[in-house]
């Protein structure tokens, strides 16, 4: 049977590059500069006012090399975002096989996001930007690749849970993972965005940003009120 870790590295292996062959080749610390030059514009401008002038001079690079990596804007922005597909697939890569139960690894998911939203604040308020502002063609290709990631992981844990009894076994795992995913995102969005951070604070306390312990066992208390068994 094929291990959940080598089926993580072909989902890698099998995704489609938004870049040309030319961005693998240059130097890794050319591809960084212009990574995160575009995370900066992106992030501070939005989607459509983004410019690429701008992004290629930040990043020391001819506007003409820039369109020898990218083709559009739209491809560079989606390249950077396969940067947060990255951190995920790493991230779930290591809880897969950890020990213990389904609320033990939603409790390392939980933290791991706590860390990772604030660490890498511009990819969270750039993927907030894209999901959010209307921009259709790219928020359906950002769903198709990054909620799938997640989509198949938490119904995984969910369905071994309800074999094991750890879960209702009434509970439907596609409509909970959907709803797991739901709170997570939230977290992840207020530990990154001002608008959700205040939304946080207000129905959970003006602490909350801080308090990321009592925060993290209040979601998994409620999950596991959610899901027990009765």
């Amino acid at each position: 049977m094929e291990k959940k870790t080598d089926s993580v590295k072909k989902t890698r292996q099998s995704k489609k590059k938004y870049h040309t062959d030319q961005f693998e080749k240059i130097a890794d610390d050319k591809r960084g500069r212009i990574i995160e030059a575009a995370l900066v514009e992106f992030s501070s401008m939005g989607y459509n006012a983004a410019n690429i002038n701008v992004i290629a001079k930040n990043a020391g690079i001819s506007i003409g090399s820039m369109y020898q990596y990218f083709e559009s804007k739209e491809n560079l922005f989606l390249t950077v975002m396969d940067e947060a597909y990255r951190l995920i697939e790493q991230s779930i890569s290591q809880i897969e096989n950890l020990p213990g139960t389904v609320f033990d690894k939603l409790d390392t998911i939980i933290s791991y996001v706590q860390k990772y939203a604030r660490e890498y604040r511009l990819l969270n308020q750039i993927y907030l930007e894209a999901t959010t502002q209307g921009l259709a063609k790219i928020s359906k290709k950002l769903s198709l690749k990054m909620e799938s990631i997640s989509s198949k992981y938490y119904k995984s844990i969910l369905n071994t849970a309800i074999k094991e009894g750890t879960v209702d076994k009434k509970i439907n795992p596609d409509v909970a993972a959907f709803c797991i995913d739901n709170i997570i995102l939230l977290l992840q969005f207020s530990y990154s965005s001002e608008y959700y951070g205040e939304r946080m604070k207000i129905f959970a306390g003006e602490n909350s940003l801080k308090d990321d312990k009592s925060i993290r066992e209040g979601v998994i208390y409620f999950l596991k009120k959610a899901l027990s068994p009765q």
